[in-house]
């Protein structure tokens, strides 16, 4: 399931329109107001995001809603925050600027900064 979930943020991320501002998950301050926010900017991106390609059911957004939120809590732990602005900026720069596919970016480069090419 988590691999369907993933394949289907990759191939949809770029046909996100911001429409508001992007919420950082950098140093958030998780008052009620300010996650009262992040979760109206999820619900707008991924109703607009999946509304457009058809695929706007209740069960779907809500999945997908979910989804966006679970990575923006894990994205406001990340360790390496100049990697994540490095990642969110390249990402942002090509149309996939999701929580998801920031995250799982993040996570990547993560790994890759910690493997050598060996024979």
């Amino acid at each position: 399931m988590k691999t369907k979930l993933l394949i289907t943020c990759l191939l949809f991320a770029p046909l996100l329109s911001w429409g508001v501002d992007m919420i950082s998950p950098i140093n958030f301050n998780p008052t009620p107001a300010n996650k009262n926010k992040v979760i109206s900017f999820i619900k707008y991106n991924v109703k607009e995001t999946y509304s457009r390609i058809g695929m706007d059911s209740e069960s779907t957004l809500r999945m997908m809603e979910e989804e966006e939120l679970r990575c923006f809590k894990e994205l406001t732990k990340v360790q390496d925050i100049n990697l994540l602005k490095r990642v969110k900026r390249q990402l942002c720069n090509i149309g996939m600027c999701t929580y998801s596919t920031i995250l799982m970016m993040y996570n990547e480069e993560v790994r890759a900064s910690k493997k050598n090419l060996e024979w």
